[in-house]
């Protein structure tokens, strides 16, 4: 489990936090995480490479979506709440274009958590709270030790679990259910 590093922590501690470190802001508190395994890196990567090509590029797609690898995310400048999910993604219609800040201020729509030993607690207890408080829609949840899939979606500011996927199941699932994603080749 990660245990926060300092409390009232600001956006400008984030800077103290070494490189080869993620740092985030949770109410207050800072959290430094290693970089991600290569099991988790895959299950990211593959994820993005799914979503992209329909939802950002329109290919196959409908398009009209913004989604980035490990944005910086702040979403509140009284308690510096920072964070860097793996996966975010916005409808375009609710952020047009790209900030010019180092960050996005701008809450999500969707994000993805790809989770790993050392951080799902963090991800679901600190994190999903987080999520919920500032709005975001739609959160998806990745296990690459256990090949699993978790959709949550925003219900009266509360997560609800619509589905849950293993293994090589074929997954369709909001907001991009109009694609199928093959959960086997998370795991490859």
């Amino acid at each position: 489990m990660l245990l926060p590093i300092k409390t009232n922590a600001t956006y400008q501690d984030l800077y103290n936090i070494p490189e080869n470190m993620i740092g985030e802001i949770i109410d207050g508190e800072l959290y430094a995480m290693p970089r991600p395994s290569p099991k988790h890196s895959n299950a990211a990567s593959i994820i993005e490479a799914e979503i992209v090509f329909p939802y950002r590029l329109g290919r196959g797609g409908p398009g009209g979506w913004i989604i980035l690898v490990e944005p910086e995310i702040k979403f509140s400048e009284a308690k510096s709440d920072t964070v860097v999910p793996d996966l975010a993604g916005w409808k375009k219609e609710r952020m047009p274009e790209l900030p010019e800040t180092n960050w996005f201020s701008v809450p999500p729509d969707w994000l993805c958590e790809v989770l790993s030993p050392t951080t799902k607690r963090h991800d679901r207890k600190k994190k999903m709270p987080n999520y919920a408080k500032f709005g975001v829609q739609h959160v998806w949840l990745i296990e690459p030790i256990a090949k699993t899939l978790e959709v949550f979606r925003l219900e009266s500011e509360k997560w609800l679990l619509l589905e849950f996927f293993s293994d090589d199941d074929k997954v369709r699932a909001e907001p991009f259910q109009e694609i199928e994603i093959d959960l086997k080749n998370l795991w490859e």
